[in-house]
């Protein structure tokens, strides 16, 4: 039998229901405004890309997580939102990263995605940035082909092979050398930076008198190394990864190959660089390098938070720094668009962004607010030695002896 209910509790009853609607109306919206912001990600924790990858790489994304999340969340337009992290091992193996963000980004649908290591990684994934309109924020791509392929989401912040090599060539004509050796890894990396080294040469008068490709994990670089001591160069440069630059070193000390100028690239600008061939071993080699703790009051800031977090575990003095300004210019552009992506790389693209590596803009994916640079072990510290406008140490013009 239905209940008749009196006209004011009928009214009451009918104000409190509307109130009950009206709430559960407004709670999805305010769940949504709290929900954490999902970065998604992959990275290499097994495998030959593990040691650049937990240099320069995941160690920032953590240490930024965690002072975004000490602070109440990421800022998302003037609401704070806490970082949930997203990530998995992709083994060093390019189907597996290009499966892993397809999945982030086609059936995850994670809000950001931040990019994996190295090169071969992020020439597999920039087409899936363009195709499910991510924006990517590439701290460890060095590839002039990345850039002519003109993907709008995708963002190049390392200097690349031109500018890099244009800087090294400045630097050796400034300093009188007349003949160089060069190794290479015969992939992306090694070829792009060896054709841009070959460009820059051209007309300078310094003539090669060595060049020798080597596959990705050699075991043994002597015999090319006592080859291009014969030959007694004023410059050796490797375009070469973390294992590579290590074993060049200590191969070229093992068959007493001590040029003037001992140029190696991903690796050089290690902590682990410096601890493997000690201070005074490491002692004027040069390498690929942008930034130090004396750059600016904003690297010292990140590199103290760094160490700290991670138990005095430096980061690198190249591309830890790129990786760290990529999170800077994602955090400025999540605080004034929001989580919309194609507001945020219209940000990315059309801003000039202050950056512990100084002010970066783009010209389509390629950074060219920062120049090409050339850093030198001295005492313990990578030095930024070239240009000169940028340099925290002026240059050694003569490598010691190997120790």
């Amino acid at each position: 039998m239905a209940q008749r209910i009196p006209g004011s509790s009928r009214r009451q009853f009918i104000q409190g229901a509307a109130a009950a609607v009206g709430a559960m109306s407004v709670a999805p919206g305010l769940m949504a405004q709290g929900a954490p912001v999902r970065v998604g990600y992959a990275m290499s924790r097994t495998g030959p890309w593990t040691g650049g990858a937990q240099v320069s790489q995941e160690p920032n994304y953590l240490l930024w997580a965690e002072q975004q999340n000490a602070g109440g969340g990421i800022d998302v337009k003037g609401q704070r939102r806490k970082i949930e992290l997203i990530s998995s091992d992709d083994r060093s193996d390019t189907e597996t990263v290009v499966r892993t963000y397809e999945k982030l980004m086609g059936s995850d649908k994670v809000d950001l995605v931040l990019p994996p290591w190295g090169s071969n990684a992020n020439f597999a994934v920039a087409p899936l940035a363009n195709r499910f309109a991510y924006p990517f924020l590439a701290p460890t791509a060095l590839s002039r082909r990345l850039a002519e392929m003109k993907l709008p989401y995708f963002f190049l912040l390392l200097q690349q092979p031109k500018p890099m090599c244009d800087a090294l060539v400045d630097m050796f004509k400034a300093n009188g050398v007349k003949s160089v050796a060069v190794i290479y890894v015969d992939d992306l990396f090694g070829l792009e930076n060896y054709a841009a080294l070959k460009v820059a040469l051209a007309g300078t008068g310094i003539g090669i008198v060595q060049d020798t490709s080597y596959p990705a994990g050699v075991k043994d670089l002597s015999p090319t190394l006592r080859s291009i001591k014969d030959k007694n160069p004023d410059a050796f440069i490797g375009f070469t990864y973390p294992p590579d630059t290590i074993l060049a070193s200590k191969q070229s000390k093992e068959v007493g190959f001590n040029p003037k100028y001992f140029y190696a690239s991903v690796g050089t600008a290690f902590q682990l660089y410096r601890n493997v061939m000690t201070p005074a071993g490491a002692e004027g080699v040069l390498g690929m390098g942008s930034w130090n703790a004396k750059s600016n009051p904003a690297a010292k800031a990140y590199f103290d938070a760094h160490t700290k977090k991670f138990a005095g575990k430096e980061p690198d003095r190249w591309a830890s720094g790129a990786c760290w300004a990529g999170l800077e210019i994602l955090t400025s552009a999540v605080n004034k668009v929001g989580l919309d992506r194609k507001q945020i790389r219209d940000y990315v693209a059309n801003t000039t962004h202050k950056t512990i590596m100084g002010d970066i803009k783009f010209a389509g994916s390629e950074n060219v607010g920062t120049p090409g640079t050339v850093s030198q072990w001295q005492n313990g510290e990578f030095e930024v030695v070239w240009p000169r406008k940028l340099a925290t140490a002026q240059l050694n013009p003569n490598k010691p002896a190997w120790r």
